[in-house]
């Protein structure tokens, strides 16, 4: 055995994670997805290309959209993540879920959590306010399925909700 292999691969993070406080040992090769699916099962956040080109891991870190799949779990060391399992409060859906459903914009489902992360993280940043701006801010998520024109319109059914109701990330 070397050195390397002896050598205890667990590091200690605090994460806090949906509002809830986690403290976690993890390798550091493990990436913010693999913790989130693997060891946490929030299976929500879904696993597409594994090369951050698809967006179907997309989660909020500190209110920011993020690529869980090229995100290293130590990097999130005390940070707050938001993935679509925080969204919903209760039985009452967050104004995004909401306006998916209104809009049927979703076909299989797959690229839907990312979707509505990505949407989210926009909301807050401020910048899409035509439908040719979503697009191009949400360009990042990819849907196999095609549903592009219904999830721009769920999304700009959801912005003003957004902001009336202060529903974005937890800070």
């Amino acid at each position: 055995m070397t050195q390397l292999q002896d050598a205890n691969p667990g590091l200690s993070i605090g994460l806090t994670i949906n509002g809830q406080p986690r403290r976690l040992t993890v390798a550091p090769w493990t990436t913010l997805l693999d913790l989130l699916r693997e060891q946490l099962d929030l299976v929500g956040t879904k696993k597409g290309c594994d090369h951050g080109q698809c967006g179907a891991c997309t989660v909020l870190r500190n209110g920011v959209r993020v690529n869980a799949c090229l995100t290293l779990a130590v990097m999130c060391d005390g940070d707050q993540l938001t993935t679509i399992e925080g969204l919903a409060e209760g039985d009452r859906l967050h104004p995004l879920q909401q306006a998916f459903i209104d809009h049927d914009a979703f076909q299989c489902g797959y690229c839907t959590p990312g979707q509505i992360c990505s949407a989210l993280g926009l909301a807050h940043e401020g910048r899409a306010h035509s439908p040719e701006q979503l697009r191009e801010a949400m360009s990042g998520n990819l849907c196999r399925c095609g549903a592009y024109g219904n999830i721009i319109a769920a999304v700009e059914q959801a912005l003003p909700l957004i902001h009336r109701d202060g529903r974005g990330p937890r800070p």
